[in-house]
């Protein structure tokens, strides 16, 4: 592939940034809304055309004869070059898992781009203030998002990694007059920022005992006879192989350096895809604008840690496999956590959150029960794929099929917020009358997240549930009840929007404002991300569409079948979940749901307090680190350290006050002085 294509996809979203940015203010509102959207609708046909290329061309450089889909580093430009294998690079590699990406990264902002026409402006037309600045940080989000997933080496990820970082923060911050948006700007950044840390320190380690920074050295072998193509191989890859091979592994607190570094990197994509204890910043996020939550916290930023993991897949399972599994209890536990506390919630926006950090879970348990071989290593086979390779293919479905139809819900709350203008479930109820398009999508996306047949969601959870059997009969067992969770606290969600007791009707009388569909700009995203989970749906359920066959943990492709015991039970308990919700909720009055309110109170009140993760967090920052070591090492450099310098620059200062009347001009004194001198040091030396 020539490219071409390739770098247009990286430069326009980055000019559009600038564009916007340095001259956005000059335009106005309408212009600067369809640029920006013109300018990421081009990058989506872009990328479409990529993925396309890449996927069904059948080119030698994409696919090999043997049908195994192979990783094509487009362009590779030196950077920075510490030694001869030690080069920093700024690239673009085409995988599966890259392809995929860039369709699901540019289709998504694209919607965004488009809602926001209609969303960032009142019920009266007037646009929000900074409106071009909002474009123009969409584009840079963007920008930083594609550049992450097609980065040839680590450390380019970790550049684009913390642009990311940074351009979350100012989505986040959008609304700067307003404290809770400032607030949890800075909360999203610092906690972001922390966990980066291990990252990079991650990083370093790695490429220090290996000698390389390559995706390519780390994941995979050369293809015989092409350049700049390479095969994907779960036992060693080249790179690592060499190192292994000359020199014995450190080993540090009964672990090697290479399964700590692995350790220290997951460390990172914990703080991106909000994984427990770092998933405070997430629910905080929704201060941000809705089409920001849409494309930050639903279908981009937060899969930038399960990214890391599948981009580093060989590395983990070939040598710190019992990482991989503690990634898999770590995801888990934060899944339960967060569909507990997604059960209670009053704030619409708050629940889609949770929910996030809930399936998010899900693509990360995926990745962790990927087994080895029998033999210690891990089969480079089509059985592999089939057996213990599932859960890598199942996890990237799930990312897939995740970011569409939660990007519809969270598309979908927004309109919701647009009409009644407010993210609580007390002012709403009884939609479905004033909002037909925003229903039917909304339920749509509902039936996916819970896992019913024909819908997007069935296909991926379906197969997560299989590998998480495969791997352990407990963690099946768990992910199923979990996902029993999720369809509950959907369907809750949804009947106290759409159904229930209506705000608007109770309050007509009151000059309460009546709800209406929202316009064409936010509705038409709806549809289309809608009608891609039911395609999916349909055709994943009736096998007319495999993901196996086009994305694999070593590159081969493969079909699946649905297991109905397991897919069977899974449906049924999603069924009963939504039935259950629909008995307590779908009413005008809700008196289970307050009868178990009353009797539980404590837990209740836990549940809506996110179990007090939050006070934890304060009482640790503020009452230990603050307190104990922040206080005394800032008192220690006000005092001793910056004492010391102002007492050095005291007495500098105080003895040239002192000897400054010695030099006044007079030669009488100069002879006097020197007189004195002369016979003070000949009496000395009379002495000596």
């Amino acid at each position: 592939m020539e490219p071409v294509i390739p770098i247009i996809i990286l430069a326009l979203p980055l000019t559009m940034f600038l564009v916007l940015g340095l001259f956005g203010h000059k335009m106005a509102h309408r212009t600067a809304g369809i640029l920006g959207t013109l300018g990421m609708g081009v990058t989506m046909v872009l990328a479409y055309i990529t993925a396309f290329t890449y996927f069904f061309s059948g080119s030698s450089e994409f696919i090999s004869q043997e049908g195994v889909r192979l990783q094509s580093v487009i362009f590779n430009w030196d950077w920075l070059a510490f030694t001869e294998s030690l080069v920093i690079r700024l690239g673009f590699l085409l995988d599966p898992i890259s392809a995929l990406l860039l369709v699901v990264i540019t289709t998504i902002s694209f919607m965004v781009h488009l809602y926001s026409n209609g969303y960032m402006r009142d019920h009266h037309g007037v646009w929000e203030t900074g409106f071009q600045r909002f474009y123009a940080f969409l584009s840079l989000f963007s920008f930083s998002m594609l550049g992450l997933v097609v980065a040839t080496n680590i450390f380019q990820m970790y550049i684009f990694w913390e642009l990311v970082g940074a351009s979350s923060y100012l989505l986040i911050g959008f609304y700067y007059t307003k404290p809770s948006a400032v607030s949890a700007s800075k909360k999203a950044f610092i906690v972001t920022r922390f966990a980066d840390l291990g990252f990079l320190i991650g990083i370093l380690v790695l490429s220090f005992y290996t000698g390389t920074f390559d995706f390519t050295n780390f994941t995979s072998v050369g293809v015989d006879g092409m350049t700049n193509v390479y095969q994907v191989d779960l036992t060693t890859a080249e790179g690592v192989r060499n190192w292994i091979a000359t020199s014995p592994a450190p080993v540090f607190m009964g672990g090697s350096v290479l399964t700590w570094a692995l350790v220290l990197i997951f460390m990172g994509g914990m703080g991106k895809s909000a994984m427990m204890p770092l998933h405070i910043w997430l629910p905080d996020a929704m201060e941000g604008p809705t089409p920001v939550s849409a494309l930050i916290h639903a279908a981009t930023m937060v899969v930038a840690g399960v990214y890391l993991v599948a981009s580093l897949f060989p590395l983990f399972v070939e040598f710190a496999p019992e990482a991989l599994h503690w990634i898999a209890y770590i995801a888990a536990f934060t899944a339960f956590y967060a569909a507990a506390v997604a059960c209670c919630q009053s704030d619409i926006k708050r629940v889609l959150a949770f929910s996030t950090i809930s399936q998010i879970g899900f693509m990360l348990v995926a990745l962790g029960v990927c087994l080895p071989g029998e033999t210690g290593g891990v089969d480079n086979t089509v059985e592999y794929a089939d057996v213990n390779g599932l859960g890598y293919m199942a996890g990237m479905y799930h990312l897939f099929t995740h970011a569409m139809f939660k990007a519809c819900l969270f598309l979908g709350a927004g309109c919701i917020i647009h009409a009644v203008h407010s993210n609580e479930k007390m002012y709403m109820g009884g939609l479905r009358k004033y909002m037909p398009i925003t229903h039917v999508t909304f339920l749509i996306s509902c039936l996916a997240i819970a896992g019913i047949p024909f819908f997007s969601g069935f296909c991926s959870k379906d197969e997560i549930l299989v590998a998480c059997y495969n791997f352990s009969p407990v963690m099946g067992v768990i992910m199923s009840a979990i996902a029993t969770m999720t369809a509950f606290y959907m369907f809750r969600l949804y009947y106290v929007i759409f159904w229930g007791k209506s705000y608007y009707e109770t309050h007509k009388a009151e000059g309460a404002h009546q709800p209406h569909e929202a316009p064409l700009t936010m509705t038409v995203p709806l549809i289309v991300l809608s009608a891609i989970t039911m395609l999916v749906g349909i055709f994943g359920t009736l096998h007319v569409f495999e993901f196996g066959e086009f994305v694999s943990a070593n590159g081969i492709g493969f079909g699946t079948h649905i297991n109905w015991a397991i897919a069977g039970t899974s449906t049924v308990l999603a069924i009963l979940g939504i039935c259950l919700a629909t008995y307590m909720y779908k009413g005008e009055e809700t008196p289970v749901a307050d009868m178990l309110a009353r009797r539980f109170p404590k837990l209740h009140q836990a549940a809506y307090r996110r179990f007090y993760l939050d006070e934890v967090w304060m009482f640790v920052t503020h009452k230990i680190i603050f307190r104990c070591i922040s206080t005394p090492i800032a008192w220690f450099d006000r005092h001793v350290i910056d004492g010391t310098f102002n007492f050095m620059a005291w007495g500098a200062n105080a003895a040239g006050e002192t000897i400054r009347p010695w030099q006044s001009g007079d030669v009488r004194q100069y002879a006097v002085w020197f007189i004195t001198g002369t016979v003070a040091l000949t009496l000395v030396l009379l002495c000596i």
